[in-house]
């Protein structure tokens, strides 16, 4: 009787660790997730898309092009002829209406590349170290907004370092492809930026020579732009 006891308890012991084994197996925390969004990154040498920018009441619209790790251009569509080139080391803007070409040496992590920089694997190699990840409302995908049912899962992202200059992320995640579809970044002083990217187009070989850029003739040249005024 003792030995069919014992047995029975063996037994229910061995079950319980199988079942707890199995719920730990399906439990994803924020941390991993974006682990996960990480290693897909990591995987992709360059991609093309569709970006939306907004910032309070401005919209821009534009084709983004990314080469790892951290060529960036955004040709814009509206304002119609203006571009944004970082090379690596530098970063170009042609502004059409005030026919100016600024240029400006930066750190790729410098805050003046904005969200768009966060959307590749050292972008988030970056906001692991200096931000804390937390399901927005948990592991299960919800839709986009209100006005639009994609389904993403959100991430949020506080910082805890003073050094970094956005207070709070929010990554909008396609759970299957585990890529970035929105970005909402809100500044030290509550502004809050936002990057939808869409018709993403990885791997596609896109050359260096897409970043050089080559400004038109009538364009005047500004150098250390951020130290400057204009009207």
């Amino acid at each position: 009787m003792r030995l069919i006891v014992k047995k029975s308890l063996l037994i229910s012991f061995l079950l319980l660790s199988v079942t707890i084994s199995g719920f730990s197996q399906e439990i994803v925390t924020a941390d991993r997730f974006l682990d996960t969004v990480s290693e897909r990154y990591a995987t992709i040498r360059d991609y093309e898309a569709r970006v939306v920018i907004r910032s309070d009441a401005t919209e821009m619209t534009g084709n983004l092009s990314f080469l790892e790790p951290n060529f960036l251009r955004i040709d814009f569509t509206d304002p119609a002829e203006q571009a944004l080139i970082f090379n690596g080391e530098l970063l170009t803007v042609y502004i059409p209406r005030l026919r100016a070409v600024l240029n400006q040496a930066v750190s790729p992590r410098g805050s003046v590349m904005g969200g768009a920089s966060m959307a590749s694997a050292q972008g988030l190699q970056l906001l692991r170290r200096g931000y804390v990840a937390t399901f927005v409302t948990g592991p299960d995908p919800v839709p986009l907004d209100d006005r639009n049912p994609e389904q993403v899962v959100k991430l949020r992202l506080t910082r805890r370092l003073t050094s970094e200059n956005f207070r709070e992320i929010i990554l909008s995640i396609n759970p299957e492809t585990r890529l970035i579809r929105r970005i909402e970044a809100r500044t030290l002083t509550n502004a809050l930026v936002r990057f939808d990217f869409t018709n993403i187009r990885i791997n596609v070989g896109i050359p260096e020579q897409r970043f050089v850029y080559v400004p038109p003739p009538h364009a005047n040249m500004y150098n250390n732009f951020m130290f400057r005024e204009f009207n």
